[in-house]
């Protein structure tokens, strides 16, 4: 059998066109759409790194912002701890000082009702004590209050006289002033006292309603006072020492008497 060597090249050209062809044809357009497709998973697993990387780092700045959150939420919360415990602290402050406030103000209110109502039993007493004091020298000796204290001048004027008498200087009168007007006995007698005790000064008596019960007696620059006032004075001192001392000696519980 014998090869047709021209039918051989011819068939072998036919392949090699064919493969030509093919390769021309088919293989590079699949070659090549394998290549784009190729780069384009390659572009896309780039594109999906770098959003893996960003989304680490999104979660790792979640984190941290999520860390810093409850770092700042501590904080307000220590600090609105601290500004409520301020604040508790300002209003018990603010309590106690209103307290302490009402509390010295209930003290001087006390202390005002009883400076009022010792005041109101001292003057009480002093016009009973008035009252009883004059109804007893009309009932005993049948004479006023201040005719009760012209008896005595003499007697307290003594002790002064020569003070009396250098006050008097150039003066020669002497001024004698009573609520109520002096009897003519006790006018009488009181200037005996002080012609005798302060030779050549003239006496001249007045009235004055607004003065207190007794005799005012003024000679030049100097003045004695025996008038219910002075008294009074001396009375509300002993009323005031007696109640104090009344309430400093009250006796505690459990405390024997003798």
């Amino acid at each position: 059998m014998s090869i047709d060597w021209v039918t051989v090249i011819a068939q072998i050209a036919n392949f090699l066109v064919l493969v030509w062809l093919l390769k021309r044809f088919l293989y590079r357009p699949i070659l090549d759409g394998i290549d784009a497709r190729e780069a384009e998973i390659a572009r896309r697993m780039a594109e999906a790194g770098e959003a893996e990387k960003k989304a680490q780092t999104a979660e790792a700045e979640f984190h941290q912002q999520k860390k810093q959150l409850l770092s700042d939420q501590d904080a307000l919360v220590q600090q609105a701890l601290r500004e409520s415990e301020d604040q508790r602290d300002s209003l018990l402050a603010e309590a106690r000082a209103k307290l302490e406030q009402e509390q010295r103000d209930w003290h001087k209110h006390l202390e005002r009702e009883r400076q009022k109502f010792t005041a109101q039993l001292q003057r009480a007493g002093e016009e009973t004590l008035l009252e009883l004091t004059r109804k007893a020298l009309r009932d005993l000796a049948d004479e006023s209050l201040e005719e009760a204290i012209v008896r005595q001048v003499g007697v307290r004027l003594h002790p002064i006289a020569q003070e009396l008498s250098d006050a008097a200087g150039d003066s020669k009168e002497a001024i004698a002033t009573t609520h109520d007007a002096l009897s003519e006995p006790a006018q009488a007698l009181l200037r005996a006292d002080v012609n005798k005790l302060l030779p050549g000064i003239n006496l001249r008596f007045e009235t004055d309603p607004e003065q207190a019960h007794g005799l005012v007696l003024r000679v030049g620059g100097a003045q004695v006072a025996w008038t219910v006032d002075s008294y009074t004075e001396e009375f509300d001192a002993l009323l005031s020492e007696r109640i104090a001392a009344g309430v400093s000696g009250r006796v505690q519980p459990g405390t024997a008497k003798g």
